[in-house]
């Protein structure tokens, strides 16, 4: 059974290997609110401003960004945080609530996974993750090799994500940002490490091979093992999905490629008996007949302003619903008796309100034949980027390739340290490679590639 004083535990990995933080500057706040802000002022936090929610190449200054995206789930989760602690306290964390600190510390823990969920995602989006894989399939097929670790044939973001705060954010020793266990244990979606055959009832591995003795350590010291979660990360999920289906509507709205309207015929065209949606449409469309007497507003602005109160309505219901759900299985949860790959949302009442939603995003916005063109050209920058930063990683002698040293040496510096320091096998250069690309924003990867591409021609 799952215990609240080890889930919440805030020694840092440092800690465990016997090193002491000597900054002082903790003071007043509590370990786990500290993981916030380190996540916060963290450089690959910066680096979200520039890849992709949903759109590629995004101009308009209105429509959601990879860091807009995980702020709000981040303001999600600490609201889900603060409901629990506060308003379920004996329930959830037992009579020893006060003990863990949990009305600073739950919100807070969920407001750091949260804006830390997607630090690993690669330029363009889950297309960036594709055209990965993609590469290193026509790796491994090119080369006949068969040490292509499935790591990069299956190349996550929750995976280098939990990669980069432990292992590639170095300051001046091997522990990334030295967050707390609990907060790495909440972090990991998918609670398994890569090869080894058992996902645990989840639809991915979460782990690569290098972090697995890190992993092992979290778990040790947070209760946990393979293949079951942190209880809080079902939070993480569940806020996860309620911005990206309600939020992308409204973006998809935002970018003209449908209206208001489209998006109310569709919900109640695909769930017509189900009383949440109907509530939510009803109301979204009774605050749209109000605005619309409103002269002065113009058609954008009508559109813009009714998707605001379908937003609003959307995420209250979904936001309750979640919590609902976690409170009502928390027994389960914690007694190991919740079945494999468990969701809130797809068990709560708001399971259809979610799916239709999601459903609009793809019909409307993911599948717009403009943004398909954009990942078209997203997956091929990647692609080409990845052949040339992997010449100056394969390179046997870089004093002799003016072009492959000048590369290698464009990747981060953290990173070749980090590399550096491993045995270079093969499984290491990919990683290097997986490292550079998936660290890179869209601007500057197009940017770079521009220029290598030039100089390659150029020694040809």
């Amino acid at each position: 059974m799952l215990q609240w004083d080890k889930l919440l535990n805030s020694i840092r990995r440092k800690e465990l290997h016997g090193s002491q933080e000597t900054m002082g500057t903790g003071t007043g706040r509590m370990e786990l609110e500290r993981d916030y802000d380190r996540i916060l002022f963290a450089t690959p936090t910066r680096r979200l401003a520039d890849k992709t929610q949903v759109f590629p190449m995004e101009e308009n200054d209105s429509v959601r960004t990879r860091l807009t995206h995980s702020h709000e789930v981040s303001n999600l989760a600490r609201s889900i945080g603060v409901r629990i602690a506060f308003e379920h306290a004996d329930r959830v964390f037992g009579p020893n609530h006060e003990q863990l600190s949990v009305k600073r510390n739950i919100p807070s823990l969920l407001a750091a996974v949260g804006l830390a969920h997607d630090l690993g995602n690669p330029p363009f989006g889950h297309q960036g993750e594709i055209a990965m894989q993609q590469w290193f399939s026509d790796f491994k097929s090119k080369n006949g090799n068969d040490e292509t670790a499935l790591d990069f044939l299956k190349f996550d973001g929750n995976a280098q994500t939990f990669r980069l705060l432990t292992q590639l954010q170095v300051l001046n020793d091997r522990f990334g940002l030295n967050l707390t266990v609990a907060t790495l244990a909440a972090l990991i979606k998918y609670p398994s490490v890569y090869g080894t055959g058992d996902k645990g009832g989840f639809k991915k591995f979460g782990i690569f091979k290098s972090e697995e003795y890190i992993v092992k350590e979290v778990w040790e010291n947070t209760g946990l093992s393979a293949g079951i979660r942190h209880p809080l990360a079902y939070i993480m999920e569940a806020c996860d999905d309620i911005a990206y289906s309600v939020i992308d509507a409204e973006d998809t709205v935002k970018k003209g490629y449908a209206s208001f309207y489209d998006l109310m015929d569709f919900l109640e065209s695909h769930s017509s008996s189900d009383s949440v949606v109907k509530d939510v449409v009803t109301m979204s469309r009774k605050k749209n007949e109000e605005f619309k007497r409103e002269e002065s507003l113009s058609f954008g602005e009508l559109n813009d302003i009714s998707m605001q109160m379908f937003r609003v309505k959307a995420i209250s219901e979904m936001v309750q619903s979640a919590t609902d759900i976690f409170v009502s299985n928390i027994d389960r949860i914690m007694n190991g008796e919740i079945p494999p790959g468990f969701e809130l949302i797809k068990n709560s009442k708001c399971s259809s309100l979610c799916s239709a939603t999601k459903e609009f995003d793809l019909k409307y916005g993911f599948q717009n034949k403009d943004v398909l063109k954009l990942e078209l050209q997203g997956n091929n920058y990647i692609k080409s980027m990845m052949s040339m930063v992997w010449s100056g990683i394969s390179s046997e002698d870089l004093s002799k390739k003016p072009f492959e040293r000048y590369v290698y040496r464009g990747i981060s510096e953290n990173y070749r340290r980090v590399y550096t320091g491993s045995d270079k096998k093969l499984y290491n250069k990919h990683q290097l490679l997986c490292d550079s690309i998936s660290g890179m924003t869209e601007s500057y990867l197009i940017k770079k590639h521009e220029e290598y591409r030039s100089l390659k021609d150029g020694f040809s």
